[in-house]
């Protein structure tokens, strides 16, 4: 199975819609991460599902840390 790409431009213009802050892509997930509000925000067929009733609330280990949350 091939992995979905997510265009560049769209990750620097989009935010965490909590936080407005920065977001993080995990490729390996499909997910975009919000370190602030520890939240990861589904890739459903190459489109970010950015509401707040669909993240992933992270769990205290991995929020933060940069890498691949699992």
């Amino acid at each position: 199975m091939s992995e979905r790409k997510i265009d560049p431009k769209l990750l620097e213009i989009l935010v965490c819609p909590l936080t407005k802050g920065p977001l993080r892509y995990d490729a390996e997930a499909q997910e975009l991460i919000s370190d602030q509000a520890g939240l990861a925000f589904p890739i459903r067929d190459g489109i970010p599902i950015m509401l707040l009733d669909e993240a992933r609330q992270l769990d205290a280990d991995s929020a933060g840390k940069g890498g691949p949350v699992s």
